[in-house]
């Protein structure tokens, strides 16, 4: 095996460039919410692009290579927010796969549509068929610590998306390492995977394991994969480094299906792109500076020292002649330098109300 990869702090997904400190990428899930229906697929890929989304992402899978269906009927209640579901979790899997068929369609719909077409393929099968279709892979949270599919879908040479939701550091670090066997272009995503929409996750979402994961890979891209509503933890992710953003998109959140009511629609899916982007802009560089848009303001707001009286050549300055007040000139002289100017003489007449030069003191 060859020797490890570097963490690439910049790659391309498809014709974007990415980088660890660029301008966010949002990636709208599609994922099961076509309903099992072609056209809804393809609406939602045309609905996603006119939001602001770079990438639309389905889900490749048989409900047979993901789930055991004998396995989720002895879990009984211990299925989280799958207890809630109308049919077993078997079925439900059943309606959301993807009809193979579809996937050209899909891809050039996302082609059209000005979007990139991504998928998550759930068996290694999969992982081979979808390879000419896709830019880049994505390892969902559930498949963090199965090496094979990581080792799969690394080997392909494209960029990586390692979703870490319900996962520990050594858990994700140990799939970073093995995807870096095989490529250094690799996103890490902070995610939780609590599906229910409640309010009360966001007390989980914990973003601040993104400062974590920029302490332990410096260059990496951050990422957010994410299931709660609203933009507070989208723009939360950004202030805190995150560059690619993945959440559910639907048409309707009162569609049936399990993934429709956490999911973003058109509406609130271009506003979270809007204010994201002027977040992005926000941020800046870090580098404290008077700014260009800001350049008068310095003249207009700051004072300068100014005469009280009208003073003559040869005298010598108190306080009683000095006074501070807006505006201030570029050659003005100002207030932190008051103190220098006591006892010093008027080399030139200086009438009341003007600003003191250096030149015409000595």
């Amino acid at each position: 095996m060859n020797s490890k990869k570097i963490l690439s702090s910049k790659f391309n997904i498809g014709n974007t460039s990415v980088t660890a400190a660029g301008e966010p990428y949002f990636i709208a899930d599609i994922g099961a919410n076509h309903n099992g229906d072609l056209n809804k697929a393809i609406e939602l890929i045309y609905l996603a692009a006119e939001s602001g989304a770079h990438a639309a992402k389905f889900q490749h899978f048989k409900a047979d290579s993901i789930v055991s269906k004998h396995g989720f009927e002895v879990l009984k209640g211990e299925q989280s927010h799958q207890k809630n579901w109308k049919k077993s979790v078997f079925e439900v899997y059943q309606d959301a796969s993807i009809d193979l068929d579809w996937t050209k369609t899909l891809v050039e719909t996302c082609k059209h549509a000005g979007v990139e077409f991504f998928t998550s393929p759930y068996s290694t099968s999969l992982v081979d068929y979808v390879d000419e279709y896709v830019p880049a892979f994505k390892v969902g949270s559930g498949d963090i610590t199965w090496p094979e599919i990581i080792n799969k879908m690394a080997s392909k040479g494209k960029p990586m998306l390692l979703a870490c939701g319900a996962s520990t550091l050594d858990e994700i670090d140990r799939a970073v390492q093995q995807t870096l066997c095989h490529t250094g272009e690799v996103v890490i995503m902070q995610c939780n995977t609590n599906y229910t929409a409640s309010l009360e996750n966001f007390k989980y979402i914990n973003l601040n394991v993104l400062k974590t994961l920029r302490s332990m890979y410096p260059h990496a891209i951050l990422g957010l994969s994410d299931h709660t509503p609203g933009h507070a933890t989208t723009l939360g992710a950004i202030a805190l480094g995150a560059n690619i953003i993945e959440k559910h998109f639907t048409d309707s959140n009162n569609n049936e299906g399990p993934d429709h009511k956490f999911a973003m629609n058109p509406n609130s899916w271009r506003e979270m792109v809007d204010r994201s982007n002027e977040l992005y802009l926000s941020l800046g560089s870090g580098i404290k500076r008077v700014e260009d848009n800001e350049k008068e303001t310095v003249i207009v707001q700051r004072r300068s020292i100014r005469l009280t009286q009208d003073v003559k050549v040869g005298e010598v300055l108190t306080k009683e002649h000095l006074e501070c007040l807006r505006p201030c000139p570029d050659d003005a002289i100002e207030p932190y330098h008051l103190e220098k100017l006591l006892g010093k003489k008027i080399t030139e007449t200086v009438a009341a109300g003007d600003y003191i030069k250096w030149h015409q003191v000595k």
